[in-house]
Formats: structure tokens, sequence, C-alpha cells
């Protein structure tokens, strides 16, 4: 089985920064796109960022573009988001989406989700 476990959240006020983290462990070949989500309360699911890549070009949501920052550590199996500039409307449980093969020989992609992290910013 596959586990991604959050970390990071917290309560900021606005204007703060925080950095979350989400390591995926267990039975893990490769892992191919990793993207961010958040839902604040009454609201729908919201993708901030997906297709995080190493060096290369990433596309943002365009509520956080310029303000957040996903990157990856492949060899880690781990995949950040560095929030600046945080406003109380960023306020909402952030959750991490991994797409992962099991193994080797398996030719089936498996989405895994973490059990989210409160992120909370007050005015």
């Amino acid at each position: 089985q596959v586990q991604l476990v959050e970390s990071g959240g917290g309560l900021v006020q606005a204007g703060g920064s925080l950095t979350l983290s989400c390591a995926a462990s267990g039975n893990i070949f490769a892992i191919n796109e990793m993207a961010w989500y958040r839902q604040a309360p009454g609201k729908e699911s919201e993708e901030l960022v997906a297709s995080i890549t190493t060096g290369g070009k990433t596309d943002y949501a365009s509520s956080v573009k310029g303000r957040f920052t996903a990157s990856r550590d492949n060899a880690k199996n781990t995949v950040y988001l560095q929030m600046n500039s945080l406003k109380p409307e960023d306020t909402a449980v952030y959750r991490c989406n991994m797409e992962v093969k099991r193994h080797a020989l398996s030719h089936t992609w498996f989405a895994y989700w973490g059990q989210g992290t409160q992120v909370t910013v007050s005015s």
C-alpha cells in the first residue's frame, strides 16, 4: 500500500509564509504526476498546481500564481508547496495528490491522496 503524509500546516498571519510537505511511502516503484489541491469551507476543491516537475515549467491557479511555488524531491518521494504573502482567503485544507506505479512490470498508475493539512490565515 502507499501512504501520503502531509505536514507544515498551521496558523499564520496575513502576509506570512508556510511550507507544506507531502511525503509518499510504501510500495512505490515510480511517481509520475504530483499536485496540490485545497478546499475551503463551503467551497469546491480547487486545483492549485499540477504536473509538478523538476526544473520545468509548472502552471498555477491564478489565485496563487506568483505567491506559491511547488517543487519535488524525487529521491525522497516528496512534494513541497512554498506559500508566501498568505491571505485570509488562502484558509483551507490543503491536500496533495500523486500518481504512483507500484511495480516495475505494472502498467497501472494509481492516484493517492494525502489526509489534508489545515492552513489558517488570520487577518
